[in-house]
């Protein structure tokens, strides 16, 4: 990997080093793609079929589930619109599994949580004397935040709305007020002071197991098209049994000197992929879509820090483009490499992407475990994206050791799969930094 320093980044300096050849990208895609295969997935799987919860509510690995851990899917409100961040690609907490399991929830129902305005993507470019400050008391409106979901889903539904607005909403606007005052004030001291951050005081609350979330995206899109169509049907059917395994694996196509091994399953010795997180298996699930060059999806980090404290909160920032960001099916309910790629009607690739960060053992030597959790990991997905590029703000709650950190992001299509592209030699979507935890 070929370090070199990110001068035109706001806050890159000589310490933070961009990882830009092929082999970092091998590393990210070889090594954090596998650490989402948490060794309790067997024990809590979901069944595709029936969409139920295994008997047993288990633990999720470290990076699993929201740093609140009340869901395992949180939104922020971003430039006029909710950004959904998926925890784990959709693993469960335990309190979320039980929920399923006493049939109180179905397992796309997100519980009633407190909605506040995007801070961060409202503030101007935090001076770096100004940064340690300003990422303190970001990290505290999101701790005063999960203080209010904890009291909201605790006392919330049995005391009714005026206490919901009295004694949860209305003690956070005042905290969050103050909270803003501070941001505003150390920004103020070595730049010019943000105006109308009081404004972005008031939460509101809403139950997100309706509309959008519930509906579309959770419940009927991803649920009903993909677990009929894909699941039961198309790749249960043309992929598996018929076309593929008759015509291709041992037909004719191999007839160009390739010396092809396989083209799918036919001859596999490994049982079927089911749609989770488990390796030694065989994926029959067709590629499906590729677009035009020109359409290739691009990501670029733009914003990180160059260092931070142990367990100190920090964002990065992230620009795409040529990616449609509304295509989630949860790995950790049978998503995983479930769904063939899918464009839209302008030709681009449908889906989300993610974001992790990991703890480097060395900065010499390829990582030697990447089968290891990493320390953050999310993957989000807003219902935006386009061939223009636009931005997105990732919160991270803090990383727990000291050391180099190798914080990367990289697109998925709605299975999670990397996009295909037209063409061997163009760069695939995805980006690294490092930062050092102190």
């Amino acid at each position: 990997m070929r370090r070199s320093p990110r001068a035109r980044r706001s806050s890159g300096n000589a310490r933070s080093k961009r990882l830009l050849a092929v082999v970092g990208a091998l590393a990210v895609f070889g090594g954090i793609a596998a650490v989402t295969q948490i060794s309790s997935a067997g024990e809590r799987r979901q069944n595709a079929n029936t969409r139920t919860v295994s008997s047993n509510c288990v633990q999720p690995s470290p990076g699993a589930t929201s740093p609140g851990g009340r869901t395992s899917t949180t939104q922020t409100w971003q430039n006029g619109r909710w950004v959904r961040n998926h925890w784990g690609d959709g693993q469960m907490s335990v309190a979320e599994c039980q929920s399923v399991k006493a049939g109180n929830a179905p397992v796309t129902t997100l519980a009633s949580s407190v909605n506040c305005p995007d801070v961060t993507g409202r503030l101007p470019q935090i001076p770096d004397r100004a940064r340690n400050e300003v990422d303190r008391n970001l990290a505290l409106l999101k701790t005063q935040i999960d203080e209010a979901n904890r009291r909201l889903a605790a006392e919330g539904s049995r005391n009714g709305q005026d206490f919901v607005n009295n004694a949860i909403l209305r003690p956070l606007a005042d905290k969050r007020r103050a909270t803003l005052n501070r941001i505003a004030t150390a920004i103020g001291r070595v730049a010019q002071r943000p105006q109308g951050l009081d404004q972005l005081a008031q939460c509101t609350v809403s139950a997100n197991n309706g509309g959008q979330n519930g509906g579309a995206d959770n419940g009927g899109q991803n649920g009903g098209q993909n677990g009929g169509a894909d699941n039961g049907g198309q790749n249960g059917g043309n992929n598996n049994g018929g076309q593929n395994g008759g015509n291709n694996n041992g037909g004719n196509n191999n007839g160009n000197a390739l010396g092809v091994l396989a083209k799918d399953c036919g001859n596999s010795r490994l049982q079927p992929h089911d749609g989770f997180q488990n390796g030694n298996r065989c994926v029959s699930t067709a590629f499906g879509e590729v677009g035009a060059a020109a359409n290739n999806p691009s990501l670029l980090i733009t914003q990180f820090p160059n260092q931070v404290q142990r367990n100190q909160a920090f964002t990065l920032r992230v620009s795409t483009r040529n990616l449609v960001r509304d295509r989630f099916l949860a790995a950790g309910q049978g998503g995983y490499y479930l769904e063939s790629s899918v464009l839209n009607g302008q030709g681009l690739t449908r889906g989300h992407f993610h974001t992790a960060c990991r703890m480097l053992e060395s900065t010499d030597t390829a990582p030697s475990n990447p089968e290891a959790v990493p320390a953050f990991f999310v993957a989000t997905e807003d219902g935006r994206g386009g061939n223009e590029a636009d931005e997105v703000v990732i919160q991270v709650p803090g990383l727990p050791q000291n050391g180099t950190a190798q914080c990367a992001v990289w697109a998925g299509d709605g299975s999670h799969r990397v996009p295909m592209m037209e063409r061997a030699n163009q760069t695939p979507a995805f980006d690294v930094v490092r930062i050092e935890v102190d």
